[in-house]
C-alpha cells in the first residue's frame, strides 16, 4: 500500500466484514469478488479498484463513500476540511476520488476522471442510496443500463432505479463531477 488510507480501507474492510460475521468466502459468493482477492485486498497486498470496492461494498450494506469515510479517521466530526477530505485513486483507471463532506445521510463526493477512462459499476453499487451527478468541468457519458445520457459542465443527472452503470470520459481533457448520495 502506498498511502495511508489504503492501509485503512484495508482494515475497514475487514472490520466490516467481520463486524457482520461474515466468512471471506460468504463475502465472495454476496460480492462476486474471489476470496483470494478479498484476502489480498484485507491483508494489503492488492490495492483494489472503485469496482471492487463498490462491490464489497454493497456485499456489507454500505455504499462505496460510507466505506472510506469509515476509514478516514476522524469521520466523526460535522466539518470537513479541504485538507482534510480523504481521497483515493484507482489504481486502474486513475480515477480520482475526494469525499467532500462529513459522513452522514447525505453526501458529496468529487470526481476527476481523466481523460479516455471508463469506470463501471454494477446495479447493487446503487441499491443503498440515490444519486445525483453534477458535472462540474468538461463532458461526462454517463451510460445507466440501455440508456446513454451525454453531460456537460453545469448539468445535473438524477439516476433512476438501479442498473449498471458506466462513467465514461470520451474526451482529451479531465473530467470533474460532483456525485451527490442520499441514503435511502
Amino acid at each position: 500500500m502506498t498511502d495511508p488510507l489504503s492501509a485503512s480501507l484495508a482494515a475497514t474492510l475487514r472490520d466490516a466484514r467481520l463486524a457482520h460475521d461474515l466468512s471471506a468466502g460468504t463475502l465472495a459468493e454476496r460480492s462476486g469478488v474471489s476470496r483470494a482477492m478479498i484476502g489480498k485486498i484485507e491483508r494489503g497486498e492488492a490495492q483494489p479498484t472503485a469496482v471492487l470496492l463498490s462491490r464489497l461494498a454493497s456485499a456489507l450494506g454500505l455504499t462505496l463513500s460510507e466505506l472510506v469515510a469509515r476509514a478516514e479517521a476522524g469521520s466523526d466530526r460535522r466539518l470537513m476540511r479541504a485538507a482534510d477530505q480523504p481521497t483515493w485513486t484507482d489504481p486502474v483507471t486513475g480515477y480520482v476520488r475526494r469525499a467532500v463532506s462529513p459522513p452522514g445521510s447525505t453526501e458529496l463526493v468529487e470526481v476527476s476522471l481523466p481523460a479516455g477512462a471508463s469506470v463501471g459499476f454494477p446495479a447493487d453499487s446503487y441499491a443503498f442510496a440515490d444519486h445525483q451527478i453534477w458535472v462540474l468541468s468538461g463532458h461526462l457519458r454517463f451510460v445507466e443500463g440501455a440508456t446513454v445520457h451525454e453531460l456537460d459542465a453545469g448539468d445535473c443527472l438524477q439516476l433512476g432505479r438501479p442498473a449498471p452503470c458506466t462513467y465514461v470520459n470520451p474526451t482529451p481533457d479531465a473530467c470533474r463531477y460532483l456525485v451527490v448520495l442520499t441514503k435511502r
